[in-house]
């Protein structure tokens, strides 16, 4: 995991390659993303609004085709996370969902206001979100920019 201060450091540090520069299109259409409705730019990227009023699940969520880009734009937030070798599995990967279930414990951390969080796919990771948490949650393709065809 990597946990970045501000927008403007994830800027500074990934400002080249499609998939970044296809994650600040997504953090600049702010204004017009609607909660609980899936965006997406180009094929290899997709995004929500996400807030506190989430359920917060009990196991730990590893992904293998996409990793996870989370913008924090209000709140504070825990993030429980450890390597998936670390971790027991407990639902295999599903390619349809890209999504693996994990239990066990792992090292926690607590990110506010600003704070933008890349999850790296070796990691799985579980939330636990104040009621007042607002962010943006940006799921990009491992892929360069584009998806290989099945």
């Amino acid at each position: 995991m990597i946990i970045l201060d501000s927008l403007t450091e994830f800027q500074r540090l990934y400002r080249s390659g499609k998939k970044w520069q296809r994650c600040m299109e997504a953090i600049n259409n702010l204004e017009n993303i609607r909660p609980g409705v899936f965006h997406s730019v180009g094929d290899s990227l997709v995004y929500r609004l996400a807030s506190g009023s989430e359920k917060p699940r009990s196991e730990f969520e590893g992904h293998r085709r996409y990793f996870d880009v989370h913008y924090y734009l209000e709140g504070t937030e825990e993030i429980e996370f450890a390597t998936k070798s670390a971790l027991h599995s407990l639902v295999p990967y599903d390619d349809e969902t890209d999504r693996e279930l994990f239990s066990g414990q792992g090292e926690t951390v607590k990110v506010n206001k600003g704070s933008v969080i890349i999850f790296e796919n070796h990691e799985a990771c579980r939330f636990r979100p104040e009621k007042d948490v607002s962010k943006v949650i940006l799921k990009v393709t491992v892929e360069e920019s584009y998806f290989v065809n099945k």
